[in-house]
């Protein structure tokens, strides 16, 4: 007696290049048949009419807090997303110690999280105590092994530091993190040098497991090209797989630039390097606000950022710099989310409308916004092409990732106006660019959302329909899936998904969230 039985669907099963009509059995966690015969089972559920393939797998989101205020994750359900990567951009919820742990401590604190904790072991302890609706993969972050041994200081990394940054991130592999993540426009990332990530991806993993490397680049417009080359110069030296996250040309003096990027990245895979990419189908990115301000106002941490901006000889130096950018370019960044209740007005309106309502220049509003939300305000950035945005996505080793944190419709999570990425990246990614633009056929982009993603990471067991392999599985309307998410209205449930399993268990059914959390710690 089956648990549930799968009937009349056509499968995609993220290797095959065409869908088969044909039953799907689970029971308890696992596919245990395939095949066109009807047998028994507890609940049938007549697929008539719609894909079965596996569960799409965000290659990179950031909800290691959220997870803890909300397991529900009902923005990433409703996108058919049974699987995360997060520990992205060098942020990951551990390693914390010293200026990590005061730092993030002061972020649980705001978010109004209790629990404390110092490495992968007891996060992912407190974690699986608190019950996910997600499977949760995550990577080291680079910024957590920098900030818990040198701290926020632009200093370059001796011997001694780096043995004991080495011992940390053997440990968080030895405890589940499948690789390193770095962030190098983010502090203390940015003062890291190339042979510092060199050196500390050269360390032997536990087991000989295989790891990878990914990068949120230190220039996405400007020094786009520079950066690919960074991370091909990394790639060699440290004999790893690498992984470039959010690939982009941000502004439009840039937009030129993907062709000399392509090329790169051709060539280097050309030359035996492992290399791949993430994006998102959006032309707007979404961080924090203070990434507008010059890299050397970060030296120290927040408190000393804060403090450059108080000073007027500093902040008249800062001020200069912001005002080269122009009204043209604060016109189109919004902010998307701030902490205090007085300055809620501003979420959702462009830094220029901003400054024209309170009277001031757009670089003194941007730096009054910095100083009262004490850095923690959160921006979207309008700055990328959309003809190159499709070039990306059907790259054979673009992945696609919603570079955002699990959060749901309501509770605790539900507040601000976040990038739509978050609620409706994977049904976009299928209904405007594969059905509608037709970019690649629709096997191939399940093939990048569910097999290849696994096969990155070294997602065992899952992002195939196969049987003896766990039931991840997502079952939609191809011809109704669309993203409903908007900039002004972001908590939108996307079209489409009829039904999710996680783990042999149903998570949305006839489109309907019921409640599961049936997720799991994978490593």
């Amino acid at each position: 007696m089956l648990d549930f039985l799968i009937i009349n669907g056509l499968v995609i099963d993220g290797i095959s290049t065409e869908p088969k009509q044909q039953n799907i059995g689970i029971s308890a966690d696992r596919i245990v048949y395939i095949g066109s015969k009807g047998t028994n089972a507890r609940q049938i559920i007549d697929a008539e009419g719609f894909y079965i393939t596996p569960g799409f797998i965000d290659v990179h989101a950031h909800s290691e807090f959220n997870l803890l205020l909300d397991g529900r994750a009902e923005g990433k359900l409703s996108q058919g997303i049974t699987s995360e990567i997060n520990g992205n951009c060098g942020f990951s919820a551990a390693p914390l110690y010293d200026d990590a742990f005061q730092r993030r401590g002061q972020e649980l604190k705001e978010l109004g999280i209790d629990e404390r904790w110092h490495t992968f072991q007891e996060y992912l302890r407190i974690l699986q105590t608190k019950s996910i609706a997600l499977n949760y993969i995550t990577l080291c972050g680079h910024g957590n092994l920098r900030a818990s041994v040198i701290g926020y200081e632009n200093m370059h990394c001796d011997k001694n530091a780096l043995n004991k940054m080495q011992n940390l991130f053997y440990e968080s592999l030895v405890n589940g993190a499948c690789g390193l993540s770095t962030g190098l426009i983010y502090p203390p990332g940015i003062y890291s040098d190339t042979k510092e990530i060199i050196e500390l991806l050269r360390i032997k993993p536990p087991n000989n497991k295989p790891i990878i490397y990914t990068s949120h680049m230190r220039s996405e417009g400007d020094e786009l090209l520079e950066a690919i080359e960074e991370v091909i110069k990394i790639a060699r030296g440290a004999n790893v797989r690498v992984h470039i996250s959010h690939i982009k040309t941000s502004g439009e003096e840039n937009w030129q630039k993907l062709d000399g990027a392509l090329s790169l990245l051709e060539n280097a895979r050309d030359s035996g390097v492992n290399i791949t990419c993430d994006s998102y189908p959006y032309t707007a990115s979404s961080t924090d606000l203070d990434t507008v301000l010059p890299a050397w106002t970060f030296a120290g941490g927040v408190s000393e950022e804060i403090r450059r901006l108080k000073d007027s000889e500093i902040s008249k130096r800062i001020r200069i710099e912001l005002s080269l950018k122009g009204d043209k370019y604060w016109k189109n960044v919004y902010i998307s989310s701030v902490r205090d209740a007085k300055n809620k007005w501003m979420e959702g309106r462009s830094i220029f409308d901003i400054s024209l309502s309170i009277g001031k220049k757009p670089e003194d509003a941007v730096v009054d916004i910095i100083i009262k939300e004490k850095a923690s305000a959160g921006a979207i950035f309008f700055t990328m092409n959309e003809d190159n945005l499709k070039r990306i996505l059907k790259l054979p080793y673009t992945m696609i990732g919603s570079d955002s944190s699990a959060r749901s419709f309501s509770g605790p999570t539900f507040n601000g106006k976040p990038h739509p990425r978050g609620f409706g990246t994977f049904p976009r990614f299928i209904g405007v660019y594969v059905r509608d633009d037709k970019i690649i056929d629709l096997p191939t982009a399940i093939e990048r959302i569910t097999s290849l993603p696994a096969k990155t990471f070294g997602i065992k067991e899952r992002g195939i329909i196969k049987e003896g392999f766990f039931a991840d599985i997502v079952i939609f309307d191809y011809n109704q899936i669309k993203d409903m998410a908007s900039y002004k209205e972001p908590f939108t449930k996307s079209k489409g998904i009829e039904y999710v399993f996680i783990n042999g268990n149903l998570a949305v059914k006839e489109g309907e969230f019921i409640g599961s959390l049936s997720g799991r710690v994978l490593s």
